[in-house]
This record gives C-alpha cells, structure tokens and sequence, in this order.
C-alpha cells in the first residue's frame, strides 16, 4: 500500500479503510433541511387544507418523535405517514444537491493512496439514488452501504459489526468520518479507531458540535500538504 505522509489531524499512513457519510458530510445538507423543513410542509398543508404553520409544527413534532430510530431517515416511513409522495417530491428538487468544496479532490487523494473507500449513510436507497445521480462521487467508491440494508441506524452500535459481513475491515485502521456524532461514538464503543467529525455540513446552516471528537471544517485540513 502507499504510505503518504501526515497532518496534525490523521496520519494517513495508519488508514486502510475510509467509511464516509454522506449528507452533511460530502453533500450539502441545505437541500435536505430545505425539503424537510419547507417543501414537504407546504405539501402537506395543501394537500390537507390547512395553514403552513400548522404543517410545520405538525410535521416537526412527527420528525422529532423519530430522531434516532431508522424511521427518521425511511421515504417509505414518511410517504405512508404524511400519505405523500416523498421520493417523487425529493425528485423534483434534485437539481438543488450540491457536493462540499474539495469533496472530489479528497475522493481522488483516497483513490490515489490504494484506501478502502465505503459509504456508509443512514439515507434511504431511493434518496442515495437520486443524490449519486446528481453527483459525480459514484466511482470512487468501492462500496455503497445504505443503514436501511441492516434494519438499523448508525446510532445503533450493531451495525459496525453487520457491515464487517459486506466488506470486512480493520478497525484499527478505518477511519470514520461523520457529522453526525451519535454515530461517532457508537464507532468508537465498536472499536474504530480514527473518528473525524465534519462540521460543516452548509453554508447557509450553523456548524456542528463535534462534542469532543477531532474535526474539521474544509477537506484541505485532513489531506497532506
């Protein structure tokens, strides 16, 4: 394997396996906010006859009830409990899903250095399709796990050992890298050793905590100069 070189936040020389999420993390979570926190209530308040605002605390109380679970992130879920068609919906906004600054040069640098690259994303398969569609990050990946394939989310501590059965890997030498740190720490408690959080997961949405776990904001900061 190629040895590289490196920087105060991981040595890369140390690293097989790279898991990475993907909304928040490689993509842009503004369209996601957007569709969930006013697309789909101005949907639901006209299909229903009902004022938005009434919508978006109805919806944001139903979206808060699941925080957590599997449900939270399943179109299937949400299509039968607000009776919309929530995978179409997300379709038509499909030209609104942007990749982070410096996402493909990190793709690339991984491709580069001989590293395991794998998707691991609590996004429904209809919404990891449309969002590989609409981006270029299909190929550097050697492959696309979706929390839903397990019946379980990332905050579920079982699911770094069901993935082992899809593609084994060391976790003394993966890397996880999330923005969302429930995750993170379920990783942790698994074993994996090397955990970065991304913080900036829009532009036009506030950082995240990374509660304790090494972090970055620009995917400048964790490739070798």
């Amino acid at each position: 394997m190629t040895q590289t070189t490196s920087n105060h936040l991981i040595d890369w020389s140390k690293i097989e396996t790279v898991l990475l999420d993907m909304d928040g993390t490689l993509l842009d979570l503004h369209f996601d906010w957007h569709f969930w926190m006013d697309v789909i209530p101005q949907a639901y308040a006209e299909k229903n006859q009902m004022t938005i605002e009434q919508a978006k605390e109805l919806i944001h109380s139903k979206i808060h009830s699941q925080t957590g679970t599997l449900n939270w992130y399943c179109l299937d879920y949400w299509s039968e409990t607000l009776n919309l068609p929530i995978a179409a919906l997300k379709r038509e906004l499909r030209h609104q899903i942007k990749v982070h600054p410096e996402v493909m040069e990190f793709l690339a640098f991984l491709k580069k250095h001989n590293k395991t690259v794998v998707m691991v994303t609590n996004a429904h398969r209809d919404s990891l399709a449309i969002k590989l569609e609409m981006t270029e990050i299909e190929p550097y990946f050697d492959k696309l796990i979706s929390a839903h394939d397990f019946g379980m989310p990332k905050e579920d501590i079982a699911i770094w050992s069901e993935i082992q059965k899809v593609i084994a890997y060391n976790p003394d030498k993966t890397l996880l890298i999330d923005d969302n740190t429930h995750a993170l720490s379920t990783a942790k408690e698994y074993g994996i050793k090397h955990l970065l959080c991304a913080t900036f997961v829009s532009p036009k949405l506030d950082k995240i905590d990374p509660k304790g776990f090494e972090h970055f904001s620009r995917y400048s900061e964790i490739m070798p100069s």
